[in-house]
């Protein structure tokens, strides 16, 4: 009779053992769940910060990148023809789009951001990177008017010579901002049209930019160099994004804005009916590639070469420049890894470098060197910043 009391209990032991295993299984799964998920969230949200970190200069070594000894440049940027006045060229105009956020709201202590002697908070911020745009401009083409697009709701405190707001109705919310400058760019577009028509204003030639770029060359040299372009954009080897809308070019010509327009209409089309999901941001980008590449004859492969050229995109003429002379940007995209090419000619502070943009431009007014200021750039670039 214990025999068998003994023989049921070891049953009952065995039976139960395989439910211990399973739930100690559950629970280590559900603990390594959770130290990964804390992994994740460590991940997600690095270190920024609040002051230049300057690291190796990419590029050491190689011929025609800038050479760097701490921010000393031990060679220099090849400025264009044009910058020295030896050519004369046609007016040219930046055009981007800028709208204020939350300008009503106050921030708190902890939204303030220093750089130099000066706090800003998240409006302010904003505008700094606008001035600073706008101040990179007119040192390196002082004769180029900048136009700002924005929406008639922003008051925006912004008063600068060869500067004009221009109002235009639209969708300015957070979500729509990047769908809206396609809109935006149209319309400023079709104003233009018709008050060449009516012989109103000067001939100018126009490329819309974001307002995050450092222009260091003068760029009217590419409407002489290229003569025969409509519109031109930037490229980069980027198999998914090849095409960066930061930087857009229109021959200011009746024919090269009109045809210009109509390229920037089929990509509007193309974004509102393949990519509303992407509508915060790359939507513009993957409507851009996807018109192109829509051109049976274009060969993608050009993109893997440091070249410009010429492509006929419906009934454009498209001009394709390098991202690496025309869009470069620290640390990610186009030329980074490969050291700043000496023909640099715009700086695009996109993502986290905005705190950059105002220390590079803060360098440059203490030191006028140019060069020395993209050493500051190159060699603070693949750190991420607080501003």
């Amino acid at each position: 009779m214990l025999g068998k009391r003994i023989c049921v209990g070891w049953n009952r032991l065995l039976l139960g053992l395989p439910l211990v295993i399973l739930i100690t299984h559950m629970l280590s799964v559900k603990e390594l769940h959770q130290q990964t998920n804390l992994g994740d969230v460590h991940k997600e949200k690095p270190k920024k910060f609040d002051h230049l970190i300057l690291g190796p200069a990419a590029g050491e070594g190689l011929p025609d990148r800038l050479q760097c000894q701490g921010i000393k440049a031990l060679n220099k940027i090849h400025f264009g023809m044009s910058r020295n006045n030896s050519r004369s060229i046609d007016p040219v105009a930046f055009v981007t789009v800028f709208t204020i956020y939350n300008s009503t709201v106050e921030s708190r202590p902890v939204d303030l951001v220093t750089v130099g002697n000066i706090s800003y908070n998240k409006v302010k911020r904003s505008l700094a990177i606008l001035n600073v745009f706008i101040n990179f401009i007119q040192v390196n083409m002082p004769q180029s008017k900048v136009i700002i697009l924005t929406d008639p709701a922003s008051e925006l405190p912004l008063q600068k010579d060869m500067v004009t707001i221009k109002p235009i109705q639209g969708e300015y919310s957070r979500d729509k901002l990047m769908l809206q400058r396609i809109r935006s760019y149209i319309a400023f577009l079709e104003t233009r049209l018709e008050k060449l028509s009516q012989k109103q204003e000067q001939f100018t030639h126009f490329i819309f930019t974001d307002s995050d770029i450092a222009v260091i060359d003068d760029l009217g040299q590419i409407f002489i160099d290229y003569p025969n372009f409509d519109l031109a954009l930037t490229f980069r080897n980027n198999k998914e994004q090849p095409l960066n809308s930061g930087f857009i070019a229109v021959r200011g010509t009746a024919e090269g804005i009109q045809r210009g327009k109509a390229f920037l209409q089929e990509v509007l089309k193309v974004y509102s009916s393949k990519f509303m999901k992407a509508s915060r941001m790359l939507g513009d980008q993957l409507a851009l590639a996807w018109v192109v590449r829509s051109n049976p004859n274009f060969n993608v492969r050009r993109f893997s070469r440091r070249e410009a050229f010429l492509d006929k995109i419906g009934g454009a003429s498209v001009l394709f420049l390098p991202c690496s002379s025309y869009n470069w940007t620290p640390p990610e995209g186009a030329g980074q890894f490969h050291g700043m090419p000496l023909d640099v000619k715009v700086v695009h502070f996109k993502g986290s470098r905005k705190r950059l943009m105002l220390e590079s431009w803060n360098f440059f007014s203490s030191s006028s060197d140019l060069s020395d200021t993209l050493c500051l750039i190159l060699k603070s670039g693949r750190t991420k910043y607080d501003f």
